[in-house]
C-alpha cells in the first residue's frame, strides 16, 4: 500500500463472518413489564424525592493518558509508505504490523515532538499474525510502553487509539471496545498475503490509514492491542464507521518476543490442518469448496486420511465454500481440538472445480500451524 493506504479494510464477506467466538454489546436490551421499565403501582411508588442511582462520571479529558502513551508510539516509514509502531523496550525494539513493514528491511522511526527521524532495521516478521519488529538503532529517549492483559477487555471499555494516521503524528481518537475474540480475515495485497486473525478486539475508535501498527490504550494507559484493519463497507467499498479491529497485546508480545529472542516464530501457539489448500469452484463458476492440494505427511490431514484432490465443504459447524471460511475455523480452534471435516472425494482434482463425489466425515485432530 501507498503512503495514505496503511490500514488494510476487511470486505463485507469478511464481516459477516465474525462473529466466530465473538462477544459484543447489543444496541439494546427488552424490557418487559412495569418494574423491568423501571415503573412500579402506585402503591408501591418511590418517594418523588429519592435521588437518582449515583453514576460515575466520564473524565472531563484524557489528555493525561495521552501524555503517558505518546512517547511510547512511533511514526514508521518505509520506501512504500507511514504507518506507525509500539516502543516494547530499552534496547529500542518496536512492534507493527507485518503489512506495514512489508518488504522493507531499513526504516526511519520519529516519536511525536522528534526533530529528525532515526534509523531502524528489520528484527523479524510473521505474517499470519500480521506482526513485525524492528529495532531503532539509536533507543535512546524511547520509552517503552505499559502492556496490559488484553484478556480482561470487555464489551464496553474506553479506549484510545493512537497512531500517525494520514501521517499526522501523535493522533488520538477514542471509542469503546465493541467485542472481543472475533476472527477476521484481512485481504491480500500487492506486499502481504490475505491473514486471519485469531482473537481480534473489536473497537469503535475511529482506525484510519497511518493508524496501523499503532496502539489501543485502556483507560489507564495500557496497551490492549495493535490497530489493524478496518472494516469495508458494504457501499461502493470504502471504510465503513466505527468497525476497527486490532491484534490483542498478549499475542502481540508473545510473537514479538519470540521474534526478538531467536529472530523468529518457534511457536505460533496456532492450529493447523497440515495441508496446502486452494477455492474450488462450482459448475456456475461460485466458490464452492476448499480444495486439497498437498497433504503434509504424517500431519494432521494425512493421520485423518485426507488426500489431495479431496474438496472440504465443511467444518465443524460452519459451510467452507473457500479458503476464507476455513482459515477462520481454524483461527477460532487451537492445537489438539478434534474438528469433524466433510469432504467430497473423487471431485475433479487439478481443474480448480468441485466435482460431485462421494461425501464423507472426518475427525482431524488439529496441529500447530509452522512458525517463521
Amino acid at each position: 500500500m501507498k503512503t495514505t493506504q496503511r490500514v488494510r479494510r476487511a470486505g463485507l464477506a469478511t464481516v459477516a463472518a465474525l462473529v466466530i467466538g465473538g462477544s459484543g454489546v447489543a444496541a439494546g436490551t427488552a424490557i418487559a413489564g412495569p418494574a423491568a421499565s423501571g415503573r412500579t403501582p402506585a402503591s408501591q411508588s418511590a418517594p418523588a424525592s429519592q435521588p437518582a442511582p449515583a453514576t460515575q462520571p466520564a473524565p472531563a479529558s484524557y489528555a493525561g493518558v495521552v501524555r503517558q502513551v505518546l512517547p511510547s508510539v512511533v511514526l514508521i516509514r518505509t520506501p512504500d509508505g507511514l504507518g506507525s509502531g509500539v516502543v516494547l523496550d530499552q534496547a529500542g525494539n518496536i512492534v507493527t504490523n507485518a503489512h506495514v513493514a512489508g518488504n522493507a528491511r531499513e526504516f526511519q522511526v520519529q516519536v511525536a515532538g522528534d526533530t529528525s527521524p532515526r534509523s531502524a532495521t528489520l528484527v523479524g516478521t510473521y505474517p499470519p499474525d500480521d506482526l513485525a519488529v524492528i529495532r531503532a538503532d539509536d533507543p535512546a529517549g524511547l520509552l517503552p510502553a505499559r502492556f496490559g492483559d488484553s484478556d480482561q477487555a470487555q464489551a464496553g471499555d474506553v479506549v484510545l487509539a493512537i497512531g500517525n494516521p494520514l501521517g499526522l503524528s501523535g493522533s488520538v481518537t477514542q471509542g469503546i471496545v465493541s467485542a472481543t475474540g472475533r476472527a477476521v480475515t484481512e485481504p491480500a495485497t500487492e506486499d502481504a498475503a490475505a491473514a486471519t486473525l485469531p482473537g481480534a478486539i473489536q473497537t469503535s475508535a475511529p482506525i484510519n490509514p497511518g493508524n496501523s501498527g499503532g496502539a489501543l490504550v485502556s483507560a489507564s494507559g495500557q496497551v490492549i492491542g495493535i490497530p489493524t484493519l478496518a472494516a469495508g463497507s458494504p457501499q461502493g467499498g470504502g471504510q465503513a464507521q466505527g468497525i476497527g479491529f486490532a491484534i490483542p497485546s498478549n499475542l502481540a508480545r508473545d510473537i514479538a518476543t519470540q521474534i526478538i529472542e531467536t529472530g523468529h516464530v518457534t511457536n505460533s501457539h496456532r492450529a493447523a490442518i497440515g495441508a496446502e489448500v486452494a477455492t474450488v469452484l462450482g459448475p456456475d463458476g461460485a466458490p464452492a469448496g476448499v480444495g486439497v492440494v498437498t497433504v503434509t505427511g504424517g500431519g494432521p490431514a494425512d493421520r485423518a486420511g485426507l488426500r489431495a484432490g479431496d474438496v472440504i465443504t465443511a467444518a465443524g459447524s460452519r459451510q467452507t465454500p473457500d479458503t476464507t471460511a476455513l482459515s477462520q475455523v481454524l483461527a477460532a480452534a487451537r492445537p489438539g481440538d478434534k474438528l469433524t471435516v466433510t469432504v467430497s472425494r473423487a471431485g475433479q482434482a487439478g481443474t480448480g472445480q468441485a466435482g460431485t463425489g462421494q461425501q464423507r466425515t472426518v475427525q482431524v485432530t488439529l496441529g500447530v500451524l509452522p512458525g517463521s
